[in-house]
């Protein structure tokens, strides 16, 4: 079967998938929102109760209406595990749009925010941290990320952008394969010189343990405006998805839409690395997932993406604190082996989604 073949029979399963969306009648469109909604309630609830400290339902909401003033009870509730389930929430979200952006704007059904180097640059500064400032604060630390993050997002754009012909999808996957590369390299080189390996390893595994209402505090504010921007221009990703020559023939400026999408997701992507580590994978994963239940309008993938990484990071979370307490398992780890069968799939269907 020759390319042109596989790319119609891709573009009319998307066509058929997007039209099915539309014939659905509002109330049943309405009813798949709600049950997404209900089920991020019910995940968050779950978060709230589950741990070390197993507390039942009622304590919880005892607790939330502050009738434990000063117990133990209040300061896990209010302390621990709200920040934290807040933080999931708003890192898995962060995580699943950078990824539905990424697929739309390079039109590359395996990419993720780790293919602009976001993930490969915050581990470099975060060891560069480690060996060089050892006493840094938890702020500064997440600003070093995050500053690693962009360095890294700046010089895969920057190579990749070296051709005369452009920023197309291959060079940028090329670039960040070669900037990420470097990037781990440079990072282990430096954890074994100064011996921060054990430090570094655990920024890689990716949690949400030591989140605390400072993460949220850091985090929200810039993940709501980036979600904003992201809808926003999420009927610019759809027209992107169709081909720079089809989204500059239909009045788009192509550069300006990828440099804005660019910019949201290092916003979305390296905020949450900086934070939770190197989870991979959400990004990856989620807009697949979204794209099968609503079809291929970015305006209707992105809060799709949002909705379903919140839920998928939450349940990560969770079952990282069950599977042997009171130890907590990496959340990137689990995730890991949900991804990692995804992303063999996803290889063998042979990639041609956006092709």
């Amino acid at each position: 079967m020759n390319t042109t073949s596989v790319q119609t029979r891709t573009a009319s399963g998307d066509e058929n998938q997007t039209r099915a969306w539309r014939r659905l009648p509002p109330l049943a469109k309405g009813a798949v929102w709600f049950g997404g909604m209900a089920a991020l309630v019910l995940a968050a609830g779950l978060s709230v109760a589950a741990g070390a400290s197993n507390l039942s339902l009622h304590t919880v909401w005892q607790t939330l209406m502050g009738h434990r003033p000063g117990s133990i009870e209040e300061q896990i509730v209010w302390g621990l595990r709200i920040p934290r389930t807040l933080c999931a929430i708003l890192t898995g979200s962060s995580f699943a749009v950078a990824g539905a952006i990424m697929q739309g704007m390079t039109r590359n059904p395996l990419a993720d925010a780790g293919l602009l180097g976001l993930n490969a640059g915050a581990g470099l500064a975060l060891a560069i941290c480690f060996a060089l400032a050892p006493g840094l604060s938890y702020l500064n630390l997440t600003g070093c990320g995050f500053a690693g993050a962009a360095m890294g997002a700046g010089l895969v754009f920057g190579i990749g952008s070296l051709s005369p012909r452009g920023l197309t999808p291959v060079r940028l996957t090329l670039a960040g394969a070669a900037v990420s590369t470097l990037f781990t390299a440079l990072s282990e080189a430096v954890a074994i010189h100064f011996q921060v390996g054990q430090d570094l390893a655990f920024w890689y595994a990716g949690g949400i343990a030591g989140a605390r209402w400072l993460q949220v505090k850091l985090l929200f504010p810039w993940v709501i405006a980036a979600l904003t921007g992201a809808l926003l221009m999420a009927r610019s990703v759809t027209l992107l998805s169709l081909g720079d020559d089809v989204a500059a023939g239909l009045g788009q400026r192509t550069g300006w839409v990828k440099m804005a999408c660019a910019l949201i997701v290092l916003v979305l992507a390296g905020g949450a690395v900086s934070v939770v580590g190197s989870v991979s994978f959400v990004g990856l994963i989620i807009p697949h997932i979204a794209r099968r239940l609503v079809g291929v309008d970015y305006r209707q993938i992105i809060p799709a993406s949002a909705l379903l990484g919140s839920l998928l990071m939450l349940l990560a979370d969770v079952a990282a604190r069950m599977v042997h307490p009171p130890y907590e398992t990496p959340v990137g780890a689990l995730i890991a082996l949900i991804g990692v069968p995804f992303f063999i799939l996803l290889i063998r269907r042979g990639g041609k989604r956006f092709e």
